[in-house]
């Protein structure tokens, strides 16, 4: 109600063009929908801002509409002859002065005072009820001659005025805006591509798709994007004056700037990542294994907006996607890293599982401190620490929502979701290999025949698989005394003991020696170090 009285009584002011606007829950952006037309002649770029114009106050859902034309009005344009100056022993600098004691005033000098670092101009003119027009039919210049009428060589013309020439890309340009009314919708009749849609208010729609089939109507709701699809279609189909180019600008020439930085910066950044990884891992797959978190991320990031009902801006959450590729790809590095030291002192499946055991609880509270620091911001809370209290949805708190609610929801799900894919993609590797040398040494063992390597490391793997025996111990040389103890044993030696133990009760199992045992060569029970029961 308010904001309709303001513009009904805005709208009667001549000469002032007012708009009303609303609080922008962020960065401030003028009308979403604003056509720019660019061309070098003045007469044609007017006609078809004229054209633009009428068009969008003609369609619906759209309000507001106004172009950046200057408003009407006049100047005096003054032309001074110069010979007739001349006759009268004057010249333009002269006549100059004298029209400005009725407007700015004739510069004398400059001062500057202690209080302020800047010159203060002294200029002279004409008392405020004199410093109109007509004084210039009335006022006279002092010449050899005695006084002189000024208006004797000066003579005045109004001329359209010029407030402003605005341009891009050394072209002018004018815009012309309009924004988007709330509560409409178009219907269109479903199947029928060539059907512009009728523009109504949504309870205006649901009936008459409830009169109607089912599925007989398909509704869109009115948008910036859709209404300047629409005005876009129009643009394609109507011919502009020769030498007129058309662009969209705007939030639309904001975002697709925005959208382009942030897709180079994403790319660069992705890349000095992977580049850093490389060197660090020396491994491809585990470097695209830590970036993949990238992707996890950003998937959250579109799950917070959903749940949060932010809009997804190009802007502020595109800054925190990119934000977020520097932060979750911590956890990667943090497990994998862990992984390779773990995977040198016992078998891979095993340090996986002690990885993802031993990693959980500080990647958990890293990325819950994390969130837990961003959690004001994404529900817009302010606290005001040196006067006390607190407030909910500031304009300053409203900038950051969506960046902060990118990074929460993002780091969380991004969290959660390594925390079970990156220990399966590494087992999927160990098993992949695993699979690869199997298949590989089958291949060999086939065409080499039984008396290949590989057919016999195959069978001596099957006897160890088929052995109820739980541990093999082998003496080795003991490093303070070389020449006591045994030689590694060879590949035949390992088949023997296995044929040995192939007869061996299922209670038997072979167990490491103490010290007592290695000195006497036998175990408590007088059997060999070999196979102690």
């Amino acid at each position: 109600m308010v904001v309709a009285t303001l513009k009904e009584r805005l709208a009667n002011l001549p000469g002032i063009e007012a708009e009303v606007l609303a609080i922008s829950g962020g960065p401030a952006s003028a009308k979403p929908v604003q056509l720019r037309l660019k061309g070098n002649d003045r007469e044609a770029l007017d006609r078809a801002t004229e054209m633009a114009h009428a068009r969008l106050a003609e369609m619906p859902g759209l309000i507001d509409v106004e172009d950046t034309r200057p408003l009407p009005g006049i100047d005096w344009q003054l032309d001074v002859d110069v010979e007739a100056a001349g006759r009268y022993g004057t010249n333009v600098a002269t006549v100059g002065g004298m029209v400005q004691l009725i407007t700015t005033g004739l510069l004398l000098d400059t001062m500057r005072v202690e209080s302020s670092d800047e010159e203060i101009e002294i200029r002279v003119r004409l008392p405020e009820q004199d410093r109109v027009l007509s004084t210039l039919d009335t006022l006279k210049l002092r010449t050899a001659d005695g006084l002189v009428p000024l208006s004797n060589f000066v003579t005045r013309q109004p001329v359209p005025t010029l407030a402003q020439i605005d341009r891009i890309d050394q072209s002018r340009y004018f815009d012309v805006k309009a924004g988007v009314a709330e509560g409409l919708v178009v219907l269109r009749e479903a199947g029928n591509e060539s059907d512009p849609g009728r523009v109504m208010a949504v309870a205006e729609a649901e009936a008459i798709i409830a009169e109607a089939d089912s599925g007989a109507y398909v509704r869109t709701p009115v948008t910036p994007t859709e209404r300047i699809a629409a005005v876009s279609d129009w643009l394609a189909t109507t011919p502009l004056p020769t030498g007129i180019a058309w662009e969209w600008a705007g939030d639309q020439l904001d975002q697709a700037e925005s959208s382009s930085f942030l897709a180079k910066a994403f790319s660069g950044a992705l890349f000095l990542m992977f580049i850093i990884l490389l060197a660090q891992f020396n491994s491809f797959y585990n470097a695209v294994l830590v970036l993949l978190a990238v992707v996890l991320s950003t998937a959250g990031v579109l799950v917070g907006m959903l749940v949060m009902g932010q809009p997804f801006s190009i802007i502020m959450t595109g800054t925190g996607i990119v934000a977020l590729a520097g932060i979750v790809v911590n956890n990667n590095i943090v497990l994998i890293d862990t992984y390779q030291e773990y995977a040198q002192t016992m078998p891979r499946t095993e340090a996986i599982a002690r990885t993802a055991e031993d990693r959980i609880r500080p990647v958990l509270l890293t990325t819950i401190t994390t969130m837990a620091g961003l959690a004001p911001m994404m529900f817009g809370l302010s606290f005001d620490f040196i006067a006390g209290g607190y407030s909910i949805d500031a304009p300053t708190a409203l900038w950051w929502k969506q960046l902060a609610t990118a990074v929460v929801f993002g780091l969380g799900i991004a969290t959660v979701l390594t925390l079970v894919f990156t220990p399966a993609m590494l087992a999927l590797r160990v098993w992949i290999t695993a699979g690869a040398y199997k298949s590989v040494t089958l291949v060999k063992a086939l065409t080499g025949g039984r008396a290949s390597p590989a057919a016999r490391d195959m069978a001596l793997a099957r006897s160890a698989r088929a052995t109820s025996v739980g541990d093999l111990v082998w003496e080795f040389d003991d490093p303070a005394d070389p020449d006591e103890g045994e030689d590694a044993p060879m590949s035949a030696d390992v088949e023997a003991v296995l044929r040995e133990l192939g007869t061996a009760k299922p209670e038997t199992r072979l167990q490491a020696p103490s010290d007592e045992d290695r000195e006497d060569g036998i175990d408590a029970e007088g059997n060999p170090l070999r196979a102690a029961e």
